[in-house]
């Protein structure tokens, strides 16, 4: 890289963290910080471990905010005094360091600008994350427990808590349906990318004749609520169930009927958790979740409203897959929602989804 070219990263760097910083608004941010940090030192802070987590969440996530662009912009000053250095001295190795050097906080630039883009009303929220197989048996199923190991990957690379709220096992192999609760700040903000139909097509494992399959999962991602919202729930309209627990290998099994199943019956929308070993906790969990599909269904209807009005038309169902994962007969993971492909599937599956991720957030902006 070039002076000139290296001046011009330098003046376009500058110009970004001045913009940055408008978006931040630092001030109220840090003084929302100083009162988060009060909040947790009072002795009563723990007794309700919902709205505890919620505050840690917060603050963690507006801490890590406000320090990321205090770093940023240090970084950006100690570029300019090298960039001044290099100028001096004329030292080669210096100038490639630097070259490297900025091309790295162009890149955290870009992370941190995908961070500020989450600023829809529930994108810091905790994200509920449902996984359902299509018709197909046990390929479709273990297809949904691929999708399950990546999802919960990226959560932890993410630094993000991860939780079974429901498992539902599959017949020889794989899951017949998962409901997830992953936890941390931005986790809903993110993963609303992921909301729809993966296609997979591979040949199947399970056929003996070695013939290549196509399979489906659907993906549903809802924020979750604790009192955020106000969805009216009558009791009369709640059609409650208790059974007994049931875990994947044999793992978190009751022996008393502690799981909750929830059926809003003017909607038909049903809510399962067996994730704690209390009646009580699960019910509490499956009424949460329940606000959340409620609320999601709403959101679904207004933005088919807006589409019938601008006339758009968007077909709903297995065909409008968001994106297809290709093992046979090449490797290929492609988004069709922005034309985003990677060649590398296994990194894919193990939780690499952020470029898709990105792409996503930063197409809604267009």
């Amino acid at each position: 890289m070039e002076l000139a070219e290296m001046k011009h990263e330098l003046e376009k760097t500058a110009k970004r963290l001045v913009d940055f910083r408008g978006s931040l608004d630092l001030e109220v941010k840090e003084a929302r910080i100083a009162e988060l940090d009060e909040m947790m030192l009072e002795p009563t802070f723990w007794d309700e471990q919902q709205k505890a987590q919620a505050v840690i969440n917060e603050v963690k996530g507006l801490k890590d905010l406000v320090n990321e662009f205090t770093d940023l912009n240090e970084t950006y000053e100690n570029l300019e005094l090298t960039y001044e250095l290099v100028k001096e001295e004329n030292d080669a190795d210096l100038q490639e360091e630097l070259a490297a050097e900025l091309k790295e906080l162009a890149n955290r630039l870009n992370d941190f600008e995908l961070q500020l883009l989450l600023s829809d009303p529930y994108d810091k929220n905790n994200a509920i994350l449902e996984l359902h197989p299509g018709a197909g048996g046990t390929e479709s199923q273990d297809w949904g427990s691929i999708l399950l190991r990546m999802y919960t990957r990226w959560g932890e690379k993410k630094g993000y808590k991860v939780e079974t709220l429901d498992y539902l096992p599959g017949d020889e192999a794989g899951i017949k349906s998962v409901t997830l609760l992953i936890k941390g700040h931005n986790a809903y903000g993110y993963l609303k990318s992921e909301k729809g139909v993966h296609r997979l097509v591979r040949i199947s494992p399970f056929d003996s004749s070695g013939r290549r399959h196509t399979s489906f999962v659907s993906c549903e991602v809802m924020p979750e609520f604790n009192d955020e919202v106000e969805i009216d729930l009558r009791n009369e309209d709640l059609k409650i169930d208790t059974y007994r627990s049931s875990g994947a290998g044999g793992q978190h099994v009751n022996t008393t009927d502690s799981a909750v199943r929830i059926t809003h019956v003017p909607t038909g929308v049903v809510v399962t958790c067996q994730s704690e070993r209390s009646q009580i906790k699960n019910r509490e969990r499956a009424m949460n979740m329940l606000k959340a599909k409620l609320y999601q269904r709403k959101i679904e209807e207004q933005e088919k409203e807006l589409a019938n009005i601008r006339g758009e038309q968007k077909e709903i169902g297995w065909g409008s897959q968001i994106r297809s994962y290709v093992f046979h007969p090449y490797s290929l993971v492609k988004d069709h929602r922005t034309n985003v492909e990677i060649g590398n599937i296994q990194s894919v599956i193990d939780g690499e989804i952020d470029p898709f991720i990105d792409a996503y957030l930063r197409s809604k902006l267009n």
